[in-house]
């Protein structure tokens, strides 16, 4: 049953203007909304700053996973060589979408996702966060649709941008040009670390996923269990019926206390490594931007060399071309003043 929500802001009044600048998000209250393959979850959002940028003290907005994406792919196309926060995957299960941990495990990663970008000095000045953290559900269903990422590209652009791919991949192959690459011993140093480290992050993700998978089986083993042997008390006498019975209860309690202990892991040690890894491979897209750059750099460097060879040449040519002009001038100067001298 979807629950009803007022979107009007907090009667609370501003800090005093002495006080230091904060900028606070909360992601709250996830409620389903649609049906079939239409359904989503959507999100309270709640920001409370002194900024003056701002529109007042508090601000409450709904938005829905596609609006984090969307301000996440904003402030990577327009803060090349910064760090953007990742935002949480999308969940590829059907049933697992809309479970009550998957959607708190969500909402969690989201909250951390906007208060990374919220407490950066740079990204928090940023005009998509203010609209993000203000504007209605209209403007943002707006703004998503006119989104212009890789995907959105018309047909023409997209083939032009494979072709370009294409070209490079077979001049690497056929060797008529090497990979342009960074030499920087820091920084290859640096990026060595990094890809070092989501390999070990990965691993270990992979260990805190089947010790939760471990925790739960099992309790649901002794749950099952639990309930065979209270089953097979209920068919014998009183006093070995009792045993089988409280045999049974032992086991699902122990089975609840596992449950328990495997949701603790899942908060506290798969999550965490799984948003380090999430982190990792952001900084790897932030390697790669940087590599780009510099591909494109090293090739501005050589079509300006280029030019200016051809110009050099131009300039040659020119003036060979001017001195040929010259004598010919000259030449025929000549001939015009022996022919009036011989009249």
């Amino acid at each position: 049953m979807e629950q009803q929500r007022s979107l009007s802001g907090s009667s609370q009044s501003p800090r005093s203007p002495s006080s230091q600048p904060y900028l606070s998000v909360s992601v709250t209250d996830p409620v389903k909304l649609g049906n079939g393959v239409q359904a989503y979850i959507s999100y309270r959002v709640i920001t409370k700053t002194n900024f003056p940028e701002y529109q007042g003290p508090e601000k409450i907005v709904i938005r829905r996973y596609s609006d984090f994406i969307w301000l996440r792919d904003r402030l990577f196309e327009k803060y090349k060589g910064i760090f953007i926060p990742p935002v949480p995957e999308k969940s590829a299960v059907e049933k697992f979408r809309f479970s009550a941990e998957f959607i708190e495990m969500r909402r969690r990663a989201l909250d951390i996702f906007v208060n990374r970008i919220a407490s950066h000095n740079l990204l928090q000045q940023s005009e998509d966060l203010r609209t993000f953290l203000q504007a209605d559900e209209e403007t943002m269903e707006r703004l998503r649709s006119h989104e212009t990422g890789i995907f959105k590209k018309k047909p023409a652009d997209l083939m032009q941008i494979f072709k370009d791919v294409q070209s490079k991949v077979s001049d690497v192959v056929l060797g008529k040009e090497k990979p342009v690459e960074e030499s920087n011993p820091e920084y290859e140093k640096l990026k060595h670390y990094v890809f070092e480290l989501e390999n070990h992050l990965a691993e270990a993700q992979k260990h805190a996923y089947r010790l939760v998978k471990r925790h739960r089986e099992l309790g649901q083993s002794l749950s099952d269990f639990g309930k065979a042997a209270k089953l097979l008390g209920a068919c014998e006498g009183q006093v070995l019926g009792k045993a089988f019975s409280d045999l049974g209860a032992k086991s699902e309690v122990l089975s609840a206390k596992l449950q328990k202990e495997a949701h603790q892991l899942l908060m506290s040690f798969e999550e965490p490594l799984k948003d380090y890894v999430r982190a990792v491979q952001s900084i790897k897209a932030t390697i790669g931007e940087r590599a780009n750059a510099f591909r494109q750099q090293c090739e501005l460097a050589e079509t300006m060399k280029l030019k200016e060879i051809n110009l050099d040449k131009l300039m040659l040519t020119r003036s060979d071309r001017v001195g040929e002009a010259e004598h010919e001038q000259q030449v025929r100067r000549r001939q015009e003043d022996l022919r009036q001298s011989s009249d």
